[in-house]
């Protein structure tokens, strides 16, 4: 028998709005917002800025995910692998979910509206990508790009709270794109786990319209563009001169070592839980960590 939510003590329901959100998810997220933040040198952000910038992230991500899960309550009823999941298993009541979405929308238009007042005019931008890429599921094959936009906000967002003034855009553009291809990659290895179930219920996915194999290849080709990309990222971040070649070193060999992960990705797709939520976790880090190495390299902050 469920448990009802009233009955439950406050410590719980706190890791059940965790888990709802998949909180610990946001390290994907995290990562690329930081790279962003730092693709191009500028003024150092204040602890009240750096505050806000959290708040906004945070914000944004949890409302994504509220709605990605109040969107997708009836699918995930249907589906034995999300069956478990808080809505469809009744460990949240829908009003719950609503209201964490209300709550975390405000929060986030909140933070904008402190950053600044473009901030606050460009804040839909976001919650319509958010609101759009789970309904794309039940019309197009093409619905991992959805989830790609959403992750490839993040380093532009990133970019933009520490560069009011977006000059220099053209990092933080290439960390989007490297992003928008690394996401979509690895949710086609993500929809493996559901080829059956989609089939059977008119979901569209790149695995259901492809079959296994060649979605998989597909994924393949997404991960060499997100390579391409980061290669970009790098060159643009140093400009093109190196202060440091010691530190150039460094992001070169960063920038092999996220190479290898994606890689590896590809090589344990049969292992979904390894490649999905391991391997990915370390390519945000690497990533973060080459275009640090990268800004050094070109004469630091």
């Amino acid at each position: 028998m469920t448990t009802a939510p009233s009955t439950i003590p406050p410590a719980s329901r706190v890791r059940t709005y965790a888990s709802f959100v998949r909180f610990e998810h946001t390290l994907f997220s995290l990562p690329l917002i930081l790279a962003g933040v730092f693709s191009t040198p500028g003024p150092a952000l204040s602890p009240m800025r750096w505050l806000w910038v959290a708040i906004a992230a945070v914000g944004a991500r949890t409302a994504g995910m509220s709605l990605n899960r109040l969107i997708d309550r009836r699918i995930d009823a249907l589906n034995p692998r999300t069956q478990v999941r808080e809505l469809p298993a009744g460990k949240m009541k829908t009003g719950e979910a609503i209201a964490l979405l209300v709550g975390s929308t405000a929060a986030y238009l909140g933070a904008c509206a402190v950053l600044g007042p473009w901030f606050l005019r460009v804040a839909i931008v976001p919650l319509a990508v958010f609101t759009l890429y789970p309904y794309l599921k039940r019309f197009t094959p093409f619905c991992h790009f959805g989830v790609g936009l959403a992750l490839a906000l993040a380093p532009l967002a990133g970019y933009a709270a520490a560069h009011p003034g977006l000059e220099r855009p053209g990092a933080a553009l290439w960390l989007g794109a490297f992003a928008l291809a690394w996401v979509s990659g690895f949710d086609i290895i993500y929809a493996t786990l559901d080829e059956k179930f989609d089939r059977s219920h008119g979901i569209h996915s790149m695995v259901a319209w492809l079959g296994r194999e060649r979605a998989l290849r597909v994924s393949w080709l997404l991960h060499l563009a997100a390579a391409g990309a980061l290669a970009r990222v790098a060159l643009s971040t140093m400009a093109h001169t190196t202060a440091s070649m010691a530190w150039a070193i460094v992001a070169v060999l960063l920038y092999a070592g996220t190479l290898v992960l994606l890689w590896l990705e590809q090589r344990w797709a049969e292992d979904v839980n390894l490649a999905f939520f391991q391997i990915n976790v370390w390519v945000g880090a690497a990533v973060l960590a080459m275009v640090l190495a990268a800004r050094m390299a070109a004469g630091g902050f």
